[in-house]
């Protein structure tokens, strides 16, 4: 049963990460960040339910539990579907290091996952320092935005201060996704 149970798990992290239908190119690629761990400013952890809906799948929202951890040396985030770890990554500003299960689809990206965290957690004038020529960031209180050539490719909207905590929402135009973070400290 404890096989059958973890096998429906993993199956439901592949639907997660799989579209029925072969979904849109990206429009363009975006930056990649990978900027320190220690750039961004604090040291947090926090118990994270993630929802993850790209545009082309029909049958909605997927969900994962995750913790993530922020200080001065390292990024460290894990992945569970029922009770069970999936994945872990750690980015110490130079490495980007994952453990996966065997059955967690390669459509689910680390980097990406990476430049996600970034954008939604950052601080602004870290982002700003990392983003090649012709692309910006703006923000404003609850709101940020990446920008290529004054076109929005991504947008973050919060629910309050600090940004970590409570709700977040990134909006993907260039790849096709929504991914939602409800967080709070761990210790909770």
């Amino acid at each position: 049963m404890r096989h059958l149970i973890s096998t429906a798990a993993l199956l439901h992290l592949a639907a997660c990460a799989t579209t029925p239908t072969r979904p849109a190119a990206p429009a363009v690629s975006l930056p990649v960040l990978e900027l320190s761990p220690a750039a961004f400013g604090e040291a947090v952890s926090l118990a994270q339910n993630l929802s993850f809906a790209h545009d082309a799948d029909p049958e909605g929202p997927r969900s994962l539990e995750a913790l993530l951890e922020i200080d001065t040396s390292a990024l460290r985030l894990a992945g569970f579907m029922l009770g069970r770890r999936v994945f872990t990554m750690q980015w110490d500003g130079t490495v980007l290091a994952e453990q996966r299960d065997p059955h967690v689809p390669a459509q689910l990206q680390s980097r990406q996952v990476l430049r996600d965290v970034q954008l939604v957690y950052w601080p602004a004038e870290a982002l700003r320092s990392a983003l090649p020529p012709g692309w910006t960031l703006e923000e404003s209180p609850g709101r940020r935005a990446l920008l290529e050539a004054g076109r929005e490719w991504v947008t973050v909207q919060y629910d309050g201060e600090p940004r970590h905590v409570g709700r977040a929402e990134l909006l993907n135009h260039a790849e096709h996704y929504r991914l939602t973070i409800e967080s709070r400290p761990a210790d909770e």
